[in-house]
């Protein structure tokens, strides 16, 4: 099978195409045919070396993927071949991925693809819409009624949150910089949509909450945004950190003169009950289209090398995803 292998760390050009032996299942393992691998940027940092924990070299990178089911390991009970499913992961220790034709995983680490998703929505749904879940539910504990700030929500987290907020009953305020990001943001379900670009966005935002900001802030670029979110967000109000690529300084006595809690998320530390719960939330948001992955770009995955270069780049427009 074809696969994308990495085997020194470095720039998108360390992403390879190369021919590697079809992979076999374990007891308790599962092989897809990936049918679209969704694109994220830990992918990117992984592939750099800019991550605490590395693969061992080489390896194939990816994590989200959505295919049919290919073969079964022994003791697999609850699929059978040509089952449609998404992946939260796979099997092979970091060295066998999801950018690849075939892919492993365990069976905690594959759920049902409703048959009103496609593969490439998919391949969009485990990183962004876990994420987006946690953050929202598991870490702000998000009410009913409050009101959310998602700073670049026409990416695939952002977008996931907003679609996540407003099933929730919240007040969704998106931001985004450019003007098709912005109708996207709005199109999905956000309330009032700003462009962070602007500098008086910050200033529409408090009008938009009469003064007390929002309860919530969904923060995709915390060395960029922190500082001012402290200003903006509300008297005990949450503060999540789901994207940083980089360092910067605050005064704490923000947080204390609001007494605002700024938490950390990584989806990697979420337990496997934990991981169970959320996707059994979003397969039923699936189901239901309340949840509705938007997929931005499809590219070959030969060219994953300029997908890694579009993950990063300002502008966001939902989901990349890469088709075998």
């Amino acid at each position: 099978m074809k696969a994308i292998r990495v085997h020194t760390f470095g720039g998108p050009e360390v992403l390879q195409l190369d021919e590697v032996p079809d992979p076999r299942p374990a007891p308790g393992q599962i092989v897809v045919r990936v049918r679209a691998a969704g694109v994220n940027p830990v992918d990117t940092y992984l592939r750099s070396g800019a991550y605490t924990k590395l693969p061992p070299l080489p390896y194939t990178p990816g994590s989200d993927a959505a295919g049919l089911v290919e073969a079964l390991g022994e003791g697999v009970r609850r699929l059978k071949t040509g089952d449609r499913v998404y992946t939260a992961g796979s099997a092979g220790d970091g060295i066998l991925g999801t950018y690849a034709e075939l892919t492993v995983c365990t069976v905690a680490q594959v759920y049902p693809l409703p048959a009103n998703v496609s593969f490439s929505q998919g391949a969009a749904v485990n990183v962004p819409y876990a994420t987006a879940y946690r953050g929202l539910h598991d870490k702000a504990h998000a009410r009913p009624g409050e009101t959310v700030l998602v700073h670049g929500a026409s990416g695939g987290v952002g977008l996931a949150a907003v679609q996540l907020a407003a099933a929730h009953g919240m007040t969704v305020i998106g931001t985004a910089g450019s003007e098709r990001g912005r109708k996207l943001v709005r199109e999905q379900g956000a309330h009032h949509v700003l462009d962070h670009t602007a500098p008086d966005h910050l200033a529409k935002l408090a009008e938009l909450t009469d003064g007390r900001g929002p309860d919530v802030i969904m923060e995709m670029l915390a060395n960029v945004n922190l500082a001012k979110d402290l200003d903006a967000i509300a008297r005990y109000g949450r503060i999540v950190v789901i994207g940083n690529r980089g360092a910067i300084e605050i005064n704490p006595r923000g947080t204390m003169t609001k007494d605002v809690a700024i938490v950390g998320l990584s989806l990697f530390n979420a337990s496997l009950e934990e991981r169970a719960s959320i996707h059994a939330a979003l397969g039923a948001g699936l189901a239901n289209g309340t949840l509705r992955p938007v997929v931005g770009q499809e590219v070959p995955l030969k060219d994953a090398p300029r997908a890694h270069e579009a993950v990063l780049k300002p502008g966001a427009y939902g989901k990349i995803v890469l088709i075998p």
